[in-house]
C-alpha cells in the first residue's frame, strides 16, 4: 500500500516514513501543500497523512480541495493544534481522523491500520492464491504452511499480485506501485525481484511459473495454480 506524508518538518516526515517503510508501506513525502496536491494528482495513494500548518497550501484547504474533487482516500490529520474547534474544523473539511502532536507512534500506527482497513473493506486480511497465503496483519507469507522468507520489497510485490488477482502488471506499473517517487530504479530491478521471488517460492514447492510472464505485457499470478 502507498502512503503520502505531507509535512513541512523534514525530521518528523523522515522519521514517520522510516517507521512506515518498516511496516512494508511505500511512502512519499511532500513538504508543502501544493507539492502534496501535485503528488495526489499524479499517483494513486491508499492514505494521506496531512499536517495542517503547511506552506503554499494549508492542510485544511488541501483536504477540502481533495473532497470537492471527489478524492475518497482516507485522510489523517497530524497537527499541533489541539483544541476541540480545531478538530471539528479538520473533520468537517473531510478528514477521517485527527491526531495531535506529539503522538505515540504505536497509537498512530494503529489508527493508520484502522483507516486502511476501512478504505479497503472488501479486501480480506488473509490473501490466498492456491497454496500461497499472505497474512496482512502479521506480514507473514506461507506456501503449503511452509514459511517463505522474503524481503519487504518482495512482500509488497507479492501483495500487489494477490490484491489484483489475474491482472497483468507491466514493469513500469510495478515501479509505479512499489517504489516511492524519490527512488525509482530501472525496469531491470523489477526483473531481478521477480526472479528472486520465483526462486524463493520454488524452494518451498511452488511451480516455476507460479508468477508467470505474459510476453510483451508483464507479469501476473498463474490462473488456477
Amino acid at each position: 500500500m502507498r502512503i503520502l506524508i505531507v509535512e513541512d518538518d523534514e525530521r518528523i516526515a523522515e522519521s514517520l516514513a522510516e517507521a512506515l517503510t518498516d511496516q512494508h508501506y511505500v511512502v512519499d513525502i511532500a513538504t508543502d501543500g501544493q507539492v502534496g496536491w501535485d503528488f495526489l494528482d499524479a499517483f494513486a495513494y491508499d492514505l494521506l497523512l496531512l499536517d495542517i500548518m503547511l506552506p503554499k497550501l494549508d492542510g485544511i484547504s488541501l483536504c477540502r480541495q481533495l473532497r470537492s474533487e471527489g478524492y475518497s482516500l482516507p485522510i489523517l490529520l497530524l497537527t499541533a493544534k489541539d483544541t476541540t474547534d480545531d478538530q471539528v474544523t479538520g473533520l468537517d473539511a473531510g478528514a477521517d481522523d485527527y491526531v495531535v502532536k506529539p503522538y505515540k507512534l504505536q497509537e498512530l500506527m494503529a489508527r493508520i491500520r484502522a483507516l486502511l482497513r476501512r478504505g479497503s473493506s472488501t479486501i480480506p486480511p488473509i490473501l490466498e492464491w492456491g497454496s500461497l497465503r499472505l497474512d496482512c496483519s502479521s506480514c507473514e507469507v506461507t506456501y503449503k504452511d511452509q514459511p517463505v522468507q522474503i524481503t519487504p520489497k518482495e512482500y509488497r510485490l507479492l501483495e500487489l499480485f494477490l490484491r489484483r488477482g489475474c491482472q497483468v502488471f507491466s514493469r513500469s506499473a510495478i515501479l509505479d506501485n512499489l517504489w516511492s517517487f524519490e527512488e525509482p530504479p530501472g525496469e531491470d530491478t523489477v526483473k531481478a525481484h521477480i526472479k528472486r521471488l520465483r526462486q524463493k517460492l520454488k524452494a518451498v514447492g511452488a511451480p516455476n511459473d507460479f508468477i508467470e510472464t505474459v510476453y510483451g505485457l508483464g507479469y501476473r499470478l498463474k490462473p488456477n495454480p
